[in-house]
């Protein structure tokens, strides 16, 4: 059987910096971006671990703003 793996992918534009998909993630995948800012100057929320990622969605799931999309990847 095959395992699946998750691929966040995150609307950095549309992003604010709220952190609450990095304090919903369970296996700390994501993080804030420590240097750059978007065009509106927020730290945006970026995949730092990607290959950590079990696909759950969490993270989608607590956006308020719908910046996140979370993709549940096959993997032999």
């Amino acid at each position: 059987m095959a395992k699946i793996k998750g691929a966040v992918v995150v609307n950095t534009e549309r992003c604010k910096g709220c952190d609450l998909c990095i304090v919903a993630c369970p296996v700390d995948v994501l993080a804030l971006e420590p240097k750059e800012v978007n065009d509106k100057g927020y730290h945006y929320a970026y995949s730092a671990k990607p290959d950590d990622c079990i696909g759950c969605a969490n993270c989608g799931y607590v956006c308020p703003d719908g910046c996140i999309t979370v993709y549940k990847v096959k993997v032999d």
